[in-house]
């Protein structure tokens, strides 16, 4: 089947279709950037989406993600994140593989098809250039055949009258041959001009049009082809992202699945335990036998001229039914007309007729807290004006002992951090020491004494809040050995005296709780050596590869050569000294320039940097 030979007259209808084939393409082309147009808006609200109910940086959402109920749906808000960048992947691949191609394409059709039709319309000139010299040469034809008839039908109406002069009759009879002789020529011309025409007639339909219409054919199927390739293509683009979606919505039901109630439970319970003790039993007061009722030590109605108050730790305290009248909120202290038996270390007084439970309930409701001394009334001071205390004493004991130990991991981590700083400069000064040509050593003398320094503050800070820990934590009751407090670089050891002024526990002004101790209370803390711990250490894991960009000869202690193109393993990064660490086997490791090679960090340890 050929278009040259089954539609060789029907050059206009197929310059027709060809130009809606070309339409149909255009069309498509349209559909698919509409398509990825939609696939970016809905990337971008579902970004907008995830960053909306992302947590704020340190604010009181981000502690609430630490329930796992919160952490699925933070995990989904961040594969919700992934999921829009699948579909901003589908837009970029549309856009290039099939709407940039095929925009492409079709100016290359449009020029193509352009080119086969002129030549069409020339091949059709040609035919009709060569049908009007036809018919021109045919109607002289006729035209001297009439004239020669006319000639020839005169002379021989002249010859056959007697009348007429033998020299008219010779004038006539010349004049038919002339008329016969181009009457004769013209049937000449006409012939040659019909041989022509039918020859030229002949090329063009079995020759001319059959080769354009075939190349015009062969361009509408591949049209039609390209259709199809980008309808597929169409296809296979959203099929390849359809994995990693499905990972995306796996990760989700993992997520999802990684939801423990019993934890978050644990959670709610670490995050809101005072470490208070449940109240005790009140006992029954009998009127019936007046001025020798008694009461427990646990009661609402104890007497506020009791004996001087025990001081343990882990044990009961006096105030301990205050979580009944309002919350966060302990019990007042002795008023100040109590007797001499409230005096710490004063002689203790026999126990006092107790009042009617009404009254003296009345009395804890309506007393104020009373200051016992300067100390106190400093912290009362910061209190109302909103300052937290340095050691959190206005905290219940369980979440001051969570404040203290994450202090002082902070604290901790910041230590290290200026060591490793330290250790740092320390090896840039070594090397400046051994290759002068790369720096002053004594430029970095300022800046050693300053981070050392920086750690003996740290260190003191360190142990004054492992101080206050350990007091809180000898306080409490005893817990289990997991949720004590594990400290990786001080051993802590307290032996607090308490002062007079602060025996009692106090209701600070705006009714939170505070612990107090005098100035003149000791702790002692003794800090191990910060190097015993590293005495010891394993072979630092790899943390990466890298691959060395120049030759570097290792001459000086502490460094290694390297070749170029080699490839070793990273076990320290560059800490801001110029310096990478290095091994190329178990035995063989040292420093090397950081410029002198191309570092490929794990993913998986602290993300991807490429130093060149």
């Amino acid at each position: 089947m050929s278009w040259g030979t089954e539609l060789w007259d029907q050059f206009d209808n197929l310059e027709k279709h060809t130009q809606w084939g070309i339409d149909i393409l255009e069309k498509y082309i349209k559909f698919v950037k509409e398509r990825t147009e939609i696939e970016l808006n809905y990337a971008k609200q579902l970004r907008n989406l995830s960053k909306k109910y992302q947590p704020k940086k340190n604010s009181k959402e981000e502690e609430e993600y630490r329930y796992t109920a919160c952490q699925a749906f933070l995990s989904t808000l961040n594969e919700m994140n992934d999921y829009a960048g699948q579909h901003e992947v589908i837009s970029e691949n549309m856009t290039s593989q099939i709407t940039v191609e095929l925009a492409r394409y079709v100016q290359e059709l449009k020029q193509e098809r352009k080119s086969h039709f002129h030549d069409g319309r020339k091949a059709q000139q040609q035919i009709e250039t060569c049908w009007k010299q036809l018919e021109s040469s045919k109607r002289r034809f006729e035209r001297d055949c009439r004239e020669a008839d006319r000639a020839q039908q005169y002379f021989e109406k002249m010859d056959a009258d007697i009348n007429v002069t033998k020299a008219d009759v010779e004038k006539a009879r010349q004049q038919a041959q002339i008329r016969h002789q181009m009457a004769d020529d013209s049937k000449a011309d006409y012939s040659s001009y019909l041989q022509k025409f039918n020859l030229e007639q002949h090329e063009y339909y079995h020759t001319h049009i059959p080769n354009i219409f075939q190349k015009i054919q062969e361009m509408e199927e591949r049209r039609i082809v390209r259709i199809g390739e980008s309808v597929k293509t169409y296809a296979e683009l959203d099929r390849q992202v359809i994995p990693i979606i499905g990972k995306c919505l796996d990760g989700i039901v993992t997520a999802a699945e990684s939801v423990d109630p019993k934890n978050d439970s644990q959670l709610v319970v670490e995050a809101y335990k005072s470490g208070f003790e449940p109240p005790g039993d009140i006992e029954f007061e009998d009127y019936t036998q007046p001025m020798k009722r008694t009461v427990s030590d646990n009661s609402l109605s104890n007497s506020r001229g009791d004996g001087k108050p025990e001081l343990k730790f882990g044990g009961k305290s006096k105030g301990k039914l205050w979580p009944f009248i309002k919350k966060n909120k302990p019990p007042p202290p002795p008023p100040a007309s109590a007797s001499p038996s409230a005096v710490p270390n004063g002689p203790q007084s026999p126990k006092q007729q107790k009042e009617p439970l009404s009254h003296r309930f009345n009395e804890f409701m309506t007393s104020k807290p009373k200051i016992h001394c300067f100390r106190s009334l400093k912290r009362g001071l910061s209190l109302k004006l909103g300052a937290t205390p340095e050691d959190f004493s206005n905290l219940p004991p369980e979440q001051r002992r969570k404040k203290l130990q994450q202090k002082v991991d902070e604290l901790n981590k910041e230590i290290q951090k200026e060591m490793d700083q330290r250790d740092a400069i320390t090896k840039m000064k070594d090397v400046y020491l051994k290759n002068p040509q790369m720096g002053d050593p004594a430029s970095l003398d300022h800046k050693l004494a300053e981070v050392s320094q920086n750690i003996e503050k740290l260190r003191l800070e360190a142990q004054k809040f492992e101080a206050w820990l350990a007091e809180v934590e000898g306080r409490l009751p005893a817990r289990g050995e997991q949720s004590r407090r594990q400290s990786g670089l001080y051993d802590t050891q307290s032996a607090p005296a308490v002062n007079n002024c602060a025996q009692d526990r106090e209701s600070s002004p705006d009714g939170s709780y505070t612990e107090e101790q005098s100035q003149e209370s000791e702790v002692k803390v003794l800090a191990t050596d910060f190097d015993d711990e590293f005495d010891d250490e394993e072979p630092l894991p790899a943390i990466g590869t890298c691959k060395a960009l120049y030759t570097f000869e290792g001459q000086n202690e502490g460094t290694i050569s390297v070749v170029e193109g080699e490839t070793l393993y990273v076990i320290e990064e560059d800490k801001g000294d110029g310096w990478t660490r290095i091994r190329r086997n178990e035995d063989e490791e040292g420093y090397v320039p950081t410029s002198y090679v191309e570092v490929y960090l794990d993913k998986n340890a602290k993300g991807a940097k490429t130093y060149i």
